[in-house]
């Protein structure tokens, strides 16, 4: 093995709008070594048809839906595929996690009372979060950050690993090291701060919080959630092998087929 060999592989950024960053996620994983592959597929960045030269991939969250008819939107859909089939560690956040959840046939929609979640709301793991959790060594966070007015249900095969109140199903794993998380754990205090000041009018939503509650509550919650993604991430790095879902190989079967 050369020393080029031995050095960490990038992981691929995937991200929604000119000014967006990776956040905390992005930090956590240049401090293992990772160099980010940062893509935007949406202003023409091509996506890699194979993840052989990756550590894994993160696509991130951004104001738009995983139901818009955007060519981007279905060619994000589409190339879940790719980690899945390669049983590579992925990551969706918000938009990405809804994403992955049509990509394997599961729907994507708005609360029926028309209620959103934007701020700090509630987590509670299920038994499969829970044996999660004692493989990292940290318990899940009881409140996470959400910015978002859709949610998604569980795919078929996949294991449901927490959940809230308004939108059920806030985290999710797919086969062996495809996860997807509803809410914001890359969220820093600085995109808190750029969030609720340029999106402001998303805090007059039904169910949303103020401003000030936001601040308030990452003075609060926000430490549990960056312990647990710390040990999540080398979780998530190492391919998450352990535990993996029930029928996980079957759920990558059906994305190779998808893919050809």
């Amino acid at each position: 093995m050369t020393s080029r060999d031995a050095l960490p592989k990038p992981v691929l950024i995937v991200l929604h709008q000119e000014t967006s960053t990776p956040g905390r996620v992005g930090r956590l994983l240049r401090e293992r070594g990772h160099p980010l592959d940062i893509r935007r597929p949406r202003f023409d960045d091509p996506l890699p048809e194979t993840l052989e030269h990756h550590a894994g991939a993160v696509i991130f969250g951004g104001p738009m839906s995983a139901n818009d008819e955007d060519d981007f939107v279905k060619r994000e859909i589409a190339w879940c595929a790719v980690p899945l089939r390669e049983a590579k560690p992925f990551l969706g956040l918000c938009l990405g996690a809804q994403m992955l959840a049509r990509h394997l046939g599961a729907r994507v929609y708005p609360h029926e009372g028309g209620r959103a979640e934007i701020g700090y709301y509630p987590l509670q793991p299920t038994a499969e979060g829970t044996r999660l959790s004692a493989r990292l060594g940290v318990d899940w966070p009881g409140h996470v950050y959400h910015w978002h007015r859709e949610g998604f249900d569980c795919p078929r095969g996949a294991a449901t690993l927490a959940t809230g109140d308004d939108f059920p199903v806030q985290a999710v794993r797919a086969g062996p090291a495809a996860y997807a998380f509803q809410f914001h754990p890359e969220v820093t205090y600085a995109m808190t701060c750029r969030w609720t000041t340029r999106a402001h009018e998303r805090l007059s939503l039904p169910g949303a919080q103020p401003r000030k509650a936001h601040l308030e509550g990452r003075l609060m919650h926000d430490p549990p959630v960056q312990l647990w993604l710390d040990a999540f991430l080398d979780h998530w790095l190492a391919g998450g092998m352990v535990d993996a879902a029930p029928n996980g190989s079957a759920m990558i079967d059906r994305a190779a087929a998808v893919s050809r």
